[in-house]
C-alpha cells in the first residue's frame, strides 16, 4: 500500500497521490452515515455512485459485502484504484445487474438523486433491489434558495426540501425511519466560500459546452482539487479538532432544516 493513502477513525481514507481526499462536507455527511448505520447488521451492501468509493471500503472494513454501481468511466477507474489500494474487494459494475431483484440488505446513494431527472423512477428501481425490510440511506442537497454555481457545475437538477424529499420516498415505496438535516453551521459556510469558485470554472473560461457539463457531472463527486489545498489544514491537530466540534454542533440541529443537505434512512415497504 501506498504510503500516501490513510485512513483514520476522524477522516476515513484518504489518497492525496490520486486527487482524493476528505473534503469538510463529506465529513459531516460520513459523521451522519456511521451514526445511522452503526447498529444495521452486516450483509450484501449496494452503494450508487460511490465516487472514489472511500465510503465503499470503510463499509467493507465493518464486514459488508459490498459492491457498486458506477457509471461514470472516470469515477469507476479512480475508485477501482482507490479500493485496491486499502485491499479491499469490491466489484463495480458499470450497468445495473438483471439479478438484482431483492437483493441488498442496504442500498447506499449519497449525493446522486439530484442529478437524475426522473427522480422517483430511479427511487423505485433502487427500492425494487432492496430484500423486504431492506435499508436504503440517501443524501441530498438541500433548500433550492442555497442554489450555487457548484450545483450547476456538478450538473444537478434540483436541491430538495423536506416535503419534496418525503413524497419522492413514499411514492417509491420507502417507509422513512429519520430523516435529517445535516452540516449546520459548517456545510453553509464551505458552501457559500466555495460558490466564486466554481463560478469561476463555469463562465471563465472554458465550461460552457454541453460536453464539458457532462464531463464535470461524471467527475462531480472525485473532483477535489480545491480541497487537496486545504487537507494538510484538515489533518492538523487543530483542523481535526475543529472537525470534532462540529460534527457536535451539527447533530444539534439535524431535526432542524438549517443544514444544507438531507440525509434520509429508509425501509422497503
Amino acid at each position: 500500500m501506498n504510503t500516501d493513502s490513510t485512513i483514520s477513525s476522524l477522516l476515513g481514507p484518504a489518497a492525496p497521490e490520486l486527487g482524493w481526499v476528505p473534503a469538510p462536507r463529506y465529513l459531516m455527511r460520513r459523521a451522519r452515515i456511521r451514526h445511522l448505520m452503526r447498529n444495521l447488521p452486516v450483509g450484501r451492501l449496494l452503494e450508487i455512485g460511490p465516487g472514489a468509493g472511500a465510503l465503499s471500503v470503510e463499509f467493507s472494513q465493518k464486514g459488508f459485502q459490498c459492491e457498486a454501481l458506477e457509471l461514470s468511466v472516470e469515477a469507476r477507474e479512480l475508485a477501482q484504484t482507490f479500493i485496491r489500494k486499502f485491499r479491499q474487494n469490491i466489484p463495480i459494475h458499470a450497468q445495473p445487474d438483471t439479478g438484482w431483484k431483492s437483493s441488498f440488505d442496504v442500498l447506499c446513494a449519497f449525493e446522486v438523486l439530484e442529478h437524475i431527472e426522473n427522480d422517483r423512477e430511479a427511487l423505485e428501481q433502487w427500492a425494487s433491489w432492496l430484500k423486504p425490510d431492506g435499508r436504503l440511506l440517501l443524501s441530498v442537497p438541500a433548500h433550492m434558495k442555497l442554489w450555487n454555481a457548484r450545483d450547476e457545475w456538478a450538473g444537478h437538477v434540483r436541491r430538495y426540501e423536506r416535503a419534496s424529499l418525503q413524497k419522492v420516498f413514499w411514492g417509491a415505496g420507502l417507509e422513512i425511519e429519520t430523516f435529517e438535516c445535516y452540516g449546520f453551521p459548517l456545510t453553509n459556510l464551505t458552501e457559500r466560500i466555495s460558490a466564486p469558485i466554481y463560478n469561476r470554472d463555469i463562465y471563465s473560461g472554458g465550461e460552457t459546452s454541453d460536453d464539458d457539463r457532462k464531463r464535470n457531472n461524471d467527475r462531480s463527486g472525485i473532483d477535489r482539487s480545491p480541497d487537496l489545498k486545504t487537507y494538510p489544514l484538515l489533518r492538523s491537530i487543530p483542523g481535526k479538532l475543529a472537525l470534532q466540534v462540529f460534527a457536535i454542533v451539527q447533530a444539534a440541529f439535524i431535526n432542524t432544516d438549517l443544514g444544507s443537505g438531507y440525509i434520509v434512512k429508509a425501509k422497503r415497504r
